[in-house]
């Protein structure tokens, strides 16, 4: 039998189910716990996957500038993993990024094994600037964090995008 698997961008339909998918990762200490408000002001971050037609995967990229983004809130179901499925949300946002033209882009994980079969490579937690920590000195763990640090570079040079402009006639008689 075969199955439908999409990526998309998120919508307000989505959020309830956003959070949702989010809960049992949270309560587990896996993820920063964010609240319905929290993903509908950050909604525009979010991509999400469906199996099927169900909301079964989501993950959220915040772009720190031109040269850094990051890979946060991934989280596939536990019914729907193995099916390559958080792979497909990664490969969305660094597609996603290198076409706004960000060079690199992080995760802070629990399984590096994951991030390095995609290409990642651990790195240290102090190389990355000082702006990533604003986030993190919400997290419980902030103090002994035992997350890895995993970077991948998207390009050598920030990819400078295309911008393609309307042709604009006026006829002056």
């Amino acid at each position: 039998m075969s199955h439908r698997i999409s990526v998309r961008n998120a919508g307000v339909d989505d959020v309830e189910a956003i959070y949702t998918l989010l809960q049992p990762f949270v309560v587990k200490n896996i993820i920063l716990a964010r609240d319905r408000d929290n993903i509908f002001q950050h909604l525009q971050e979010f991509l999400v996957a469906d199996y099927d037609g169900e909301l079964c995967g989501v993950v959220a990229v915040h772009i720190y500038g031109e040269n850094l983004a990051e890979v946060r809130s991934l989280v596939v179901s536990p019914a729907h993993q193995k099916h390559g499925i958080g792979r497909l949300l990664v490969e969305g946002c660094e597609q996603w990024l290198a076409a706004l033209g960000v060079a690199r882009v992080f995760a802070l994980t629990y399984v590096t094994g994951f991030f390095e079969r995609m290409g990642y490579a651990v790195v240290s937690r102090e190389s990355l600037p000082h702006k990533v920590w604003t986030v993190c000195v919400h997290c419980t763990r902030f103090a002994d964090c035992d997350e890895v640090a995993v970077e991948k570079r998207l390009s050598d040079a920030p990819i400078k995008p295309m911008r393609i402009l309307p042709i604009i006639e006026i006829n002056e008689a």
